[in-house]
């Protein structure tokens, strides 16, 4: 172990000591590295370094029966337990689970690192970017299968456990453009004409537009700035009402969806959560700096979203309606936005 690895680990443990319930991601802000770099100081101690083979920890991970995986960004923590089935990685631009509990849109590119985790009873199976950044965690509990975790941790060991780990910094985001330089009337016919949600992103890079751009040149009634409140309010409502919803968290790396109803709201502190017995979110509703309500037209009629963002200008969460292709929105989820607006 380097001078420098030897130097952070005392460092974690010195914190640890002042603060035994600090979690590992608020650590290693406070020290000023990433994630994987603080979890790098436990190699051989709990902590084993996995092969980079994304897609063969991933399609074996289905072995381990019921697990919560869980994806966050700085602002929200999205974790859902299921069975990880119907892996498709057919696609080098983007990866799938699509399960009714495991439900995922996964981006290959942006991830480096994975490591399996002893932490005292908790085993898990976690998963980094080039810069350090956890993208994906995927946790057994007590009714995964806890010998196929054994089986993945033998199959996907690195040879070398004592490899130095190189981490990368990400390239900073492409500045706005000016209004100006936006073919405005372009981007907005291009809106109207859309015939799948799908679509939108790709929109977005043709027109050379931020998302929050986006949403600021929408065409009349496709956009509306809402009080960032009314977040919270979206899932009061609908755990009221009994709406079912979808609710997307993701980083560069991952989408994660919850698909179904939320039940259980409560606050803790800044966070607003919802805390189901296979669904928990996290909601630090202090960094929303701003929410929309989103239209955009399908095949299958219109479709409204909540999008939520940092002052970063990147989204912290979406909700939709329960719905799938083929299938028109929600009258009930129509509703509650319609409520948001008044």
């Amino acid at each position: 172990m380097s001078t420098l690895v030897n130097d952070l680990k005392e460092k974690w443990e010195a914190l640890k000591a002042e603060n035994p319930h600090i979690r590992i991601r608020n650590a290693a802000a406070q020290l000023e590295v990433s994630e994987a770099e603080l979890l790098a100081t436990s190699i051989g101690e709990g902590v084993t370094v996995l092969n980079p083979d994304f897609q063969g920890i991933l399609t074996e991970a289905e072995q381990l029966g019921k697990v919560m995986a869980l994806t966050r960004n700085d602002e929200c923590v999205h974790e859902r337990k299921g069975t990880y089935l119907n892996g498709d990685f057919s696609s080098p631009h983007a990866q799938l689970f699509v399960g009714e509990d495991i439900d995922l849109r996964i981006f290959l590119n942006h991830w480096k690192f994975a490591f399996a985790v002893l932490e005292g009873d908790k085993k898990s199976l976690q998963f980094f970017g080039k810069d350090g950044l956890a993208l994906h965690k995927i946790y057994l509990t007590k009714d995964s299968n806890e010998a196929g975790f054994d089986v993945i941790v033998e199959k996907f060991k690195a040879e070398d456990q004592n490899q130095a780990l190189v981490f990368e910094a990400v390239a900073p985001k492409q500045a706005e453009k000016a209004d100006s330089d936006i073919d405005v009337e372009g981007f907005k016919k291009a809106w109207t004409e859309l015939k799948d949600t799908h679509d939108f992103f790709m929109m977005t890079r043709k027109y050379g537009v931020s998302r929050t751009q986006a949403l600021r040149l929408a065409p009349e009634g496709f956009a509306k700035k809402i009080d960032n409140a009314k977040v919270v309010n979206i899932l009061e409502d609908a755990s009221e009402k009994n709406t079912p919803i979808m609710v997307f968290v993701g980083n560069r790396g991952i989408i994660q969806i919850h698909t179904g109803n939320v039940k259980k709201t409560l606050w803790h502190q800044q966070w607003f959560n919802v805390m189901d017995p296979d669904f928990n979110l996290h909601l630090d509703v202090t960094k929303i700096a701003e929410a929309w309500i989103v239209k955009k037209p399908t095949e299958d009629g219109e479709v409204t979203a909540i999008e939520v963002f940092n002052s970063e200008g990147d989204f912290i969460v979406q909700f939709f309606g329960k719905r799938k292709p083929g299938i028109p929105e929600l009258q009930e989820w129509k509703d509650l936005v319609a409520a948001l607006e008044k």
